[in-house]
């Protein structure tokens, strides 16, 4: 007689047919950057098609995806027409319209993350809002009405303070550090007429950290370790995980945050929460993205199942993957626009250099200071594989003073 796993009965039949059925098959991703150029590789091994909505032919996700419509995200038919051929959409970014995602909804197309938690994403004065409801630590702001109110809010608040646009603003623009009731008129200048400016304390941190948590759409959620952050220029550089110097229940309760932030909001996929830490170990919520996230790259390489895979587990209402780490250290190092603009040239040098290391390029031309690629190393000492890191990336831009 065959062994039961070589002939199951009808019952375990049953089961296992279920257990293959794809919920989504077809996955829809509105913009064509590096994150849905890096969601396309994660979809091979899922067996999910993905289809692009790009904003032109040759962007980075354009390069790698078979299906590809081009077109404009703000218009509404463009978005439609698109999605009526997927299962369920997603995003490479934050910025189409919510109007035009209700209206998707509204059409019985399944939107991941839905509008209705996108827009603490997009309005960083809804999600300061909401936040505070929640008894999030953010921190204390006001919507400001122009550079007379701003000035008078920051009276109160404290010089310096931090002034930001409510939408739109991403990698440090529409940021604003202001010192004195002088430069109170700076973020209005030149301003849209339906824009709107937040005034925030500024916080005196010693180091930003980020909590990347991933929700399924029925409630099931994973936490990714805790990451540290560096920026410059308000731009991510460099990630190193797990954030050193943080205490087990730390770790706990910040991953407690992200994971009820993300249930509080609805969010289905990745959520991104971006945190400033004080000096007094206190932290603040920064900001927050729904969609793969800079500070999850490390992931790729650096965790059992990555933050695109699991971003498409959730979309696809699929089961989430592990995200334990695969080594005591992993550093993330983004290789900005240098001096070299072959990249291929210095892919080779680089992997000669340290063939322990790994690379990923996105297919962009190179421009000064603009996210080209990123270098990740895994090991067991923070300062040698931080070094590593640091090394390659040099290295690929082509600085020559290591």
């Amino acid at each position: 007689m065959s062994p039961s796993w070589q002939n199951p009965g009808p019952a375990r039949r049953a089961v296992i047919l279920t257990r293959v059925r794809t919920p989504a098959a077809t996955i829809g991703v509105i913009g064509g950057g590096q994150l849905a150029r890096m969601m396309h590789a994660a979809s091979i091994g899922l067996g999910l098609r993905l289809r692009l909505l790009a904003e032109g032919p040759d962007v980075s996700a354009a390069q790698v995806v078979h299906d590809v419509a081009v077109g404009d995200y703000t218009d509404p038919g463009t978005v439609a027409g698109f999605a009526a051929g997927c299962d369920v959409v997603t995003f490479d970014h934050e910025h189409v319209p919510t109007a035009i995602l209700h209206d998707l909804v509204d059409a019985g197309i399944a939107v991941r993350p839905g509008p209705e938690a996108l827009v603490h994403a997009q309005d960083k004065a809804v999600m300061r809002a909401r936040l505070a409801a929640l008894g999030v630590p953010c921190p204390r702001n006001r919507v400001v009405a122009g550079p007379d109110d701003l000035a008078a809010v920051a009276e109160e608040l404290g010089w310096p303070v931090i002034a930001k646009t409510s939408r739109g603003g991403y990698d440090g623009k529409g940021v604003w550090k202001l010192d004195g009731p002088e430069q109170a008129g700076v973020p209005f200048e030149g301003l849209r007429a339906d824009a709107v400016i937040i005034a925030e304390e500024f916080i005196d941190f010693t180091r930003e950290l980020s909590v990347l948590v991933v929700r399924r759409p029925g409630g099931q959620a994973v936490a990714y370790p805790v990451s540290e952050t560096a920026q410059r220029d308000g731009i991510c550089v460099a990630t190193v995980t797990p954030a050193p110097g943080l205490r087990p229940d730390q770790v706990r309760d910040l991953q407690a945050m992200g994971l009820r932030i993300a249930e509080e909001l609805g969010v289905v996929g990745v959520l991104a929460v971006e945190l400033m830490e004080a000096a007094d170990g206190t932290v603040v919520v920064n900001e927050l993205a729904m969609r793969p996230h800079n500070t999850g790259h490390w992931s790729i390489d650096g965790a059992v199942t990555s933050q695109f895979e699991n971003h498409l587990r959730a979309v696809a209402d699929l089961p989430l993957g592990s995200t334990a780490p695969v080594a005591p250290v992993t550093v993330m190092v983004n290789v900005l626009g240098g001096s070299r603009t072959d990249l291929l040239a210095g892919l080779s040098e680089v992997m000669a250099a340290d063939p322990g290391l790994k690379v990923q390029l996105y297919g962009k031309d190179v421009v000064p200071g603009r996210k080209v690629g990123h270098v990740t190393a895994v090991g067991d000492d923070l300062d040698a594989t931080m070094g590593r890191a640091w090394r390659a990336a040099r290295r690929l831009r082509g600085d020559t003073d290591e």
